[in-house]
């Protein structure tokens, strides 16, 4: 096996020595012709089919948004971003940055996002000047097969060096990927925790995700009609496959009941404790997720469930009451599937506490949302929870990976930071996929005297 790995490797390190060469407009081109090969609106689709049919999870229809929505955004990122050669000037600190490839970019891919997620990543790869080898999931392998052929047809239009974005031939085995981590320059891991582990470990310096499990407050401020359609959105987007769909909503007092009556309105449907036992039972088979719930619609969950009820089948999302946390609350984890925990808070600083404690449960570092008008529940948020970002008012799944309404780069992968293990806490764009060279030019000396760091200190406590 690493003898075929080795052999990838060759091919994309002598494709990455010509592609290196490219000035950036050559290299804009590229990631171009790399963004259409996906979005073009009959591949797209054909994708987004492969993908449901061979992983069985998500929705085509989602699928299809994502595929557009999250290339597009990448390419508009993208567009005029400097990655070649000097791409920064500091004259008042005598630096000049120069972006140079990090080499061969090994992308570990996950079944959840079998096109969107290599894509993503192939393109910022390509950005840099980079070859790119993809790892995917056994499951998404005939997807990310496919999304391969098409983009190499359309590197070949603009004449890209053959051999610049390569994958590891089916089957796909822990072995190769281990093999390929451990050769390439640079591991971007997203998917299963097991994966993030493994590139980690691997000996090649590595990016890796967090896990997920988002938690959202509705504050006493929100406007209750859009906090519902907005975290219904979320919910159930591709059934839940995205990291970055609620799987908790805690809600305060003062508005509990309206709120909840919003959510019902929005598409949910309230189980009650019978039905709650019944479903945690389904849901958790010895201690672990069932792949059979997994991305998938209320109705199946319900069948699996034996949930008799003829509006749960038709519900949007299930809700369920919760009060704890922990391996023993399990609906306060990561659910992956259109199933919601509600959880009534006192007031603000008990919403606090019960979202910090579902996060040192699971999901610590990935991001919160809250739907609010008041400026300093927000803010205390981010000064206090240990999350890389805070989702104010907007649909939390599409928000988080970045969205044409908000500043946030264009991504599937977001970094954790040291909360969920991860060595970075922004969103994974372009400049992860750069190595930077400063030059350093000599400035007049700016060398503080002794009062000017010292004095204060001396002042308060004496020399």
């Amino acid at each position: 096996m690493d003898s075929i790995v080795t052999s990838l490797i060759d091919t994309a390190r002598a494709a990455q020595r010509e592609y290196q060469r490219y000035d950036q407009a050559a290299v804009d081109m590229v990631v171009t012709a790399a963004g259409w090969a996906i979005m073009q609106p009959e591949r797209n689709r054909a994708l987004a089919e492969m993908a449901v049919r061979d992983t069985g999870l998500g929705v085509v229809a989602d699928k299809i948004t994502k595929n557009h929505r999250k290339t597009l955004g990448l390419l508009r990122d993208l567009k005029g971003a400097r990655s070649v050669g000097v791409i920064a000037e500091y004259p008042e600190r005598g630096i000049d940055e120069i972006a140079r490839p990090v080499g061969v970019v090994a992308a570990i891919t996950p079944s959840t996002n079998p096109g969107a997620t290599p894509a993503n990543k192939i393109i910022n790869a390509l950005k840099g000047r980079n070859a790119v080898i993809v790892a995917p999931s056994p499951k998404g392998a005939t997807t990310c097969a496919a999304l391969l052929g098409y983009i190499n047809a359309e590197l070949a239009k603009v004449g890209a060096p053959r051999g610049l974005v390569q994958m590891l031939p089916a089957p796909i085995t822990k072995e190769a990927t281990l093999a390929l981590m451990r050769q390439a320059d640079l591991v971007v891991a997203t998917g299963s925790q097991a994966n993030v582990r493994a590139a980690y470990a691997s000996g090649t310096p590595a990016f890796g995700v967090g896990a997920g499990n988002v938690a959202a407050i509705i504050d006493t401020s929100a406007n209750l009609a859009d906090a519902a359609a907005s975290i219904a959105v979320s919910k159930t987007f591709d059934n839940a496959t995205s990291c970055s769909s609620e799987n908790s909503v805690v809600i305060l007092d003062a508005v509990f009941d309206a709120a909840l009556a919003a959510l019902c309105g929005a598409g949910g449907v309230l189980l009650d404790a019978e039905e709650k036992t019944r479903l945690q039972a389904t849901l958790w088979q010895h201690g672990k997720l069932n792949a059979q719930t997994t991305a998938q619609s209320t109705a199946t969950i319900a069948a699996l469930a034996g949930l008799v009820r003829p509006e749960i089948s038709r519900a949007a999302f299930l809700l369920v009451h919760e009060t704890g946390t922990g391996p023993n609350c399990p609906f306060s984890g990561e659910k992956l599937a259109p199933v919601m925990a509600v959880y009534r808070a006192r007031d603000f600083d008990h919403a606090c506490q019960i979202v910090a404690d579902i996060y040192a449960y699971q999901g610590a570092g990935h991001s919160v949302g809250i739907h609010s008008a008041d400026d300093q529940h927000i803010l205390r948020l981010g000064l206090e929870l240990p999350v890389s970002r805070v989702i104010v008012n907007q649909i939390h799944c599409y928000a988080t990976g970045g969205s044409f309404d908000n500043g946030l780069p264009f991504s599937l992968s977001m970094g954790c930071g040291t909360w969920g293990r991860n060595n970075f806490s922004d969103n994974m764009n372009y400049r992860h996929y750069l190595n930077i060279t400063r030059i350093s030019r000599k400035i007049p000396q700016q060398m503080p005297a002794l009062e000017d760091i010292f004095g204060e200190y001396f002042r308060k406590y004496g020399e």
